[in-house]
This record gives structure tokens, C-alpha cells and sequence, in this order.
């Protein structure tokens, strides 16, 4: 899955069933997000947000890193890049919002390092499987950062204050045993197991009621940022009992068999 290309491009979007791929793709920069790549994953984003055969989606990187992050250059000629976006793509918190929002599940498959920005792309997803040969590093403050606002708030919901303090003040790389123990990463394997691992997680999740995985993913999120829609959750649990799905779901099981949900 993270074979080499012949140059660096903009994020490559693969769909194969209900599963669909974003991978970063600059391995020589070890996937440093670049301008252009915001507008691309925006547009991929969409894009799976539009198809509704979509039942999942994996992000990860080519060759050996997940990402470095957001490209400095365009950060110190354009202080708001973070949070302001300009004429020709999205701001990377924009992008970030739009990942965590994403009506699907995401898979983060951290095939290596993950540094600055790209550490809040990884807490957007919903499970992160990383190599135990991963590392994480965040430098905002060590840069003279002060971060955008929804990326700490994904930090300390995810992670905790302890741990976000860690990582956003001390500007400290951790090593995987580390990120599984603070409950960065959902998983660690591996380098040789990753790939069945994420590939397996993400055909149970698209085997399942994709209308009740949808709702309830929305639903955690909102109290994960301490935004519950209480009205809005349970119009989504009084239609999911009278869906469709539902009943193939109390048939299969009755009858002993897997269900096939059609998300009706």
C-alpha cells in the first residue's frame, strides 16, 4: 500500500468497493502537506462524503513516514495557513474539520512518523493503526505556534490534558509504546502485520449497518467536543429502528447468517 511513485504528487483517492484510500504521496519530503495537497484532500473528502457506496475510508502515506506536517515555508509567509484560507484551497484546520466530520468511519493506517499538523489530521480518524515503529512530535510551540483552536480541543478530548500538555509544551518526540499507552494509536503492530490488520478493521466496518455506524460516529464526536445534539441523535436512533437495515439485521441473526445492509 505505501509502494514508491516515480515523483511526488497530490494525494492519490483509490476507491475499491465500499473502502476507500487517501494516500499522501511527496515520500521524499516524508509527506509534507503542501498547499495544493489541502485542496485535493478537501476534494477527496467530498467526494467520499458524495458517494454513498462508500462505507469507510483509510488515510495513510507513501514510504516510510505518515506525514511532517504542514509545509513551514508557506507558514512563515502566510502566518494564518493553519486557520485562514486563501483564494486557491482550504485553511489545514478547515481540512482537519472536514476529515473529523467526514460521514464515514477513518481508518488512519500510521505506516511511520507523524509530526505537527499532520498529528491533528491522525486524531480526526476514528482508529489509528500504527507501526511500533512509529513516532509522534509536536512542535507548535518550539516553532512559536499558539494552535488553532478545534485541533487542541481534539487533544485534550482524545488524549487528555496531561498528555496534551506533554506533547503541545514540551515539543517532545514519543515513541509508539508511548502513543498506545496515552491512547493515540487504537493499535500497534508490526510493520508486516499493518496491512492485513487495517484492511481487516475496515471490511468489518463496511459490513455493518452503515446508517447506525454513520449516526453513532456523529453522535460520540459531539460529545467527544461537548456539543451532544440530544434532538438530533435521537431522531437518528428513531429512524434507525425503523430502517430497513434493522430488520435484515434481527433476520441474519435469527437465521444465523451475516446480514447485508443496503444503508435504507
Amino acid at each position: 500500500m505505501d509502494g514508491m511513485t516515480d515523483e511526488a504528487t497530490t494525494p492519490i483517492l483509490t476507491v475499491e468497493g465500499a473502502i476507500a484510500t487517501i494516500r499522501l504521496n511527496r515520500p521524499r519530503v516524508h509527506n509534507r502537506i503542501e498547499p495544493a495537497d489541502l485542496l485535493a484532500l478537501s476534494g477527496h473528502l467530498a467526494a467520499i462524503e458524495a458517494d454513498a457506496g462508500i462505507r469507510v475510508a483509510i488515510l495513510t502515506g507513501t514510504g516510510k513516514s505518515f506525514s511532517s506536517g504542514y509545509h513551514l515555508g508557506d507558514l512563515a509567509a502566510r502566518p494564518g495557513a493553519e486557520v485562514t484560507a486563501r483564494a486557491d484551497g482550504p485553511s489545514f484546520e478547515g481540512v482537519a474539520t472536514q476529515l473529523e466530520n467526514l460521514r464515514v468511519p477513518v481508518i488512519c493506517r500510521l505506516n511511520g512518523g507523524v509530526y505537527g499538523g499532520s498529528t491533528d489530521l491522525a486524531l480526526c480518524c476514528d482508529f489509528r493503526i500504527g507501526v511500533d515503529t512509529a513516532e509522534m512530535m509536536m512542535p507548535a510551540a518550539k516553532l512559536g505556534v499558539h494552535y488553532y483552536p478545534s485541533g487542541m480541543l481534539r487533544y485534550v478530548s482524545r488524549l487528555g490534558l496531561n498528555a496534551a500538555k506533554k506533547l503541545f509544551l514540551t515539543a517532545e518526540t514519543i515513541k509508539a509504546p508511548e502513543m498506545l499507552a496515552i491512547g493515540y494509536l487504537t493499535e500497534m503492530l508490526p510493520a508486516e502485520a499493518l496491512d492485513a490488520r487495517v484492511r481487516a478493521l475496515a471490511e468489518r466496518i463496511a459490513a455493518m449497518a452503515p446508517l447506525a455506524v454513520q449516526g453513532i460516529k456523529r453522535s460520540l464526536n459531539e460529545i467527544a467536543r461537548q456539543d451532544f445534539d440530544e434532538a438530533g441523535a435521537l431522531a437518528r436512533a428513531n429512524a434507525s429502528q425503523a430502517s430497513e437495515d434493522l430488520k435484515e439485521g434481527l433476520a441474519a441473526f435469527r437465521e444465523k447468517r451475516a446480514p447485508v445492509f443496503h444503508g435504507r
